[in-house]
């Protein structure tokens, strides 16, 4: 048996006194592979070197919502990191980046309207530059669901992608699958607060599941509260299995096909 997960951040700051040590022990377990993602420049570049060290690591460069100018008579500076990150990708050799990403919209935090026109400009910035590189997208959306849909429906991605920590929200699974985008699930479908999960799970088939840790952020259940690592990806698993009444052994390796196909990784 073996696990992909398709999301994690082993580049952040949480796993910068244990990093090395940490991928040593994940490589000796059935996390075979994982993709690290970043979400400015600095932790693309993050990405990138770890992947460049690593075999089984991949990555993936973008800006994302949340790291947008503080203001938008900063918006230049924003341009700038896209355009780094595009020489970023064109650099790639041998390839292993997979993705642009993680990229999107997110309302949570930003309630300026300004802002929140920014990061739709940059949405799109970044889809026509996959479009341009022929690489799919990894999606970050939260409490911007119509505007995402929205956004997808008007500018075609050509190599499509993945809804990264998708939101159980119904209409957004259900459209994103209709548009031919994947879906990935993390550790809140495990919460025991997750009051909709086993439904959410159904709505998506078996060919277009994706399971990731997001790590170091949301530990699913039994070790929710920890710093978390691709390790518990194995609980998002079981989850699924158990709503789908499936082997574990079967997830793992429909996900990790399906990793492999989304992304275009040859094993």
């Amino acid at each position: 048996m073996r696990f992909f997960d398709s999301h994690s951040h082993l580049n952040d700051e949480k796993f910068n006194i244990d990093r090395k040590k940490l991928i040593d022990e994940i490589s000796k377990t059935d996390v075979t592979h994982f993709i690290t993602a970043g979400y400015n420049l600095e932790s693309s570049k993050s990405a990138v070197k770890l992947a460049k060290e690593y075999q089984f690591i991949y990555a993936i460069v973008g800006i994302s919502p949340n790291d947008m100018p503080d203001n938008p008579q900063k918006e230049e500076e924003l341009w700038k990191d896209i355009h780094e990150i595009e020489k970023i990708i064109e650099k790639d050799s041998p390839k292993k980046i997979v993705a642009i990403g993680e990229i999107g919209l997110d309302y949570y935090w930003e309630k300026n309207e300004d802002m929140r026109k920014l990061q739709r400009e940059a949405f799109i910035s970044q889809i026509e530059l996959a479009n341009k590189l022929e690489l799919p997208i990894v999606i970050h959306t939260r409490d911007a669901v119509m505007d995402t849909l929205e956004i997808l429906k008007k500018y075609d991605v050509h190599k499509k992608g993945v809804f990264h920590c998708c939101p159980q929200n119904r209409e957004l699974i259900k459209e994103g699958l209709k548009l031919g985008f994947y879906i990935s699930f993390a550790g809140p479908i495990t919460f025991k607060n997750s009051k909709n999960a086993e439904e959410i799970i159904n709505l998506v088939p078996n060919d277009k599941i994706l399971i990731e840790t997001d790590s170091p952020y949301l530990a699913p259940e039994p070790v929710r509260g920890t710093r978390n690592d691709p390790r518990n990806v194995k609980y998002i698993a079981q989850k699924i299995a158990n709503v789908k009444n499936m082997t574990i052994e079967e997830i793992a390796n429909i996900t990790f096909e399906n990793t492999c196909r989304i992304f275009e990784i040859n094993m």
